[in-house]
Order: C-alpha cells, then sequence, then structure tokens
C-alpha cells in the first residue's frame, strides 16, 4: 500500500511539473511583450524629440500682422518698399495712399507730374515678426549705407494691435463713398446755382422787352427802385472803430487836465495859507 501511495505522488509530481513550465513560459513571453513595447514607445519619443533632446513643437498658425507707415519719403515706390522690408520677414499685402487731388494739381500745374505718397500700410505673415520690426526699426535711418537712395529718411512704423486687412479696405471704401456724396453734393448745388442765373437772366430779359414796348407805346414806364442798405466795407467799419477809440482817449485826456488844474488851484490856496502862518 505505501509503495502504491508513494508511486501515485511521483506521477502527479510528473504531471505537475509540465503545467508549471508552461506557465513560467507564459509569464517570460508577456514580460518580453512588455519590455518590446516599452521599447516601441521609448523610440517613438526619442524620434519626436529635436537634434537637443527636446521635444518638438506643434507648428503654430502663422497670424498676420499689419505695420502702419506715418511718412513716405518723396519718390519711394512698392516695389523699393518691399526690397527694404522683405529682409526682415515674409511681406504679403502693401498699400501706400497717395496724395490728395488738390496737391497733384499744383504740382501738376508747376510743372512735375510725379506722384508721391503720404501713409502706408505692410502686412507681414507673421504677426511676431511684424512687432519685432515695428520695435527695432522705429526712428532709425532708412539705409543702411549713407550712398543709398532714403538713407537721409527715418523709419516713421507702428505695430497695429487687432487690425486686420479687412479693416483697411472697409475704411478706404468709406473714404470713397464719402467723396463721392461729397463730390454728387457740389455738383447739384452748382446745378442749383446756374439754374437759378439762368431764370433770373430770363426773366430780365422779358422785363426789358416789356418796358421798350411800352416806351414805344408812349406809356410811361416807372424804373424800379431797389430800397436797401448797402454793407459797410472793412475800412469804414474800422474807421468808425478808430474814431470811437479816439473820442474816448480825447475824453480821458480832457478829464486828466481838468483834475491837473483843480490841484493847481488848490496848491496855490494851501501856500498862501502856510505863508501867511509863518509870516504871524
Amino acid at each position: 500500500m505505501k509503495r502504491q501511495e508513494e508511486e501515485e505522488k511521483q506521477r502527479k509530481a510528473t504531471s505537475q511539473q509540465p503545467e508549471e513550465e508552461e506557465e513560467e513560459d507564459k509569464e517570460e513571453e508577456d514580460e518580453q511583450k512588455k519590455m518590446s513595447a516599452q521599447s516601441e514607445e521609448e523610440e517613438q519619443r526619442a524620434a519626436a524629440a529635436g537634434d537637443d533632446g527636446e521635444p518638438k513643437k506643434k507648428d503654430r498658425k502663422c497670424v498676420p500682422g499689419i505695420v502702419y507707415l506715418g511718412h513716405i519719403p518723396p519718390r519711394l515706390r512698392p516695389k523699393h518698399l518691399r526690397n527694404l522690408l522683405s529682409a526682415y520677414g515674409e511681406i504679403g499685402r502693401i498699400f501706400l495712399q497717395p496724395e490728395d487731388r488738390q496737391v497733384r494739381r499744383k504740382k501738376k500745374k508747376s510743372g512735375s507730374r510725379r506722384c508721391d505718397f503720404t501713409e502706408g500700410w505692410v502686412e507681414f505673415r507673421d504677426k511676431r515678426v511684424a512687432k519685432r520690426v515695428a520695435l527695432s526699426l522705429h526712428n532709425t535711418p532708412m539705409g543702411t549705407k549713407k550712398r543709398q537712395r532714403f538713407f537721409s529718411d527715418l523709419w516713421n512704423i507702428k505695430y497695429l494691435h487687432r487690425f486686420h486687412w479687412t479693416h483697411l479696405s472697409e475704411r478706404l471704401a468709406y473714404e470713397q463713398t464719402v467723396l463721392q456724396q461729397r463730390l454728387r453734393a457740389e455738383v447739384s448745388q452748382a446745378k442749383k446755382e446756374s439754374s437759378f442765373y439762368l431764370d433770373n437772366v430770363e426773366k430780365s430779359c422779358r422785363l426789358e422787352q416789356l418796358r421798350r414796348r411800352r416806351q414805344r407805346d408812349g406809356e410811361q414806364v416807372e424804373e424800379k427802385t431797389w430800397d436797401f442798405t448797402q454793407r459797410r466795407t472793412e475800412e469804414e467799419i474800422q474807421q468808425k472803430k478808430k474814431k470811437k477809440k479816439d473820442s474816448i482817449t480825447q475824453k480821458r485826456l480832457n478829464k486828466a487836465r481838468l483834475l491837473q488844474l483843480e490841484s493847481q488851484s488848490n496848491v496855490s490856496l494851501l501856500a498862501k495859507i502856510f505863508n501867511s502862518n509863518q509870516s504871524e
């Protein structure tokens, strides 16, 4: 009986050994899988890291920025401005405000047909570049060398916060509409004045014909007289003011003379009184 029990125990031990070995193999496989997953994650992190070992930042969306130029020197054109500012960053749109029409007319009369600009706006692709350019270039010479064309002129540049190109286009459209309305009002006023003048001319012609016809028929014609007072000219107004001032000064002088005479009479009386007292 004892032998049979020992044999059964040995059989059970031999049957349990392969099961334990299988479990150990499974555990080793799981550990290898975990190690491989960790190594893959580390490789991905290393690939995401930059050359300096720092993680790469996500590419930010470039927001455009606009700078304002308060002074545009003579003979400066948009292509010159693009060449000057493209060294600091990528440039988008450029707009330069031309001179007023009246200034251009005066120039044409004097013989020069050159069209200059008064102010301008420049759009940079990145607003951070626009801020840096505005801070670094303000009140500095436009040229880097003395022989350059615009070396004697200074940058008058300012970054416009929260300003978009649509705002500029809206402003220009508004100015254009205001200009057109003003021109329409001026044209309508001129038409009214010309029509009023022509109506009066026709009326005067009709009255003149009627007067001549009455003279031919022998009727007495009464000439119309205008009862109105003409407005005084500037010279007459100034003369009246001058006369008024002269009259005031004359009155003051007369008053001063009277006071002086009264004081002299009082002095003589006082002198007589004091002299009589001394003699006594």
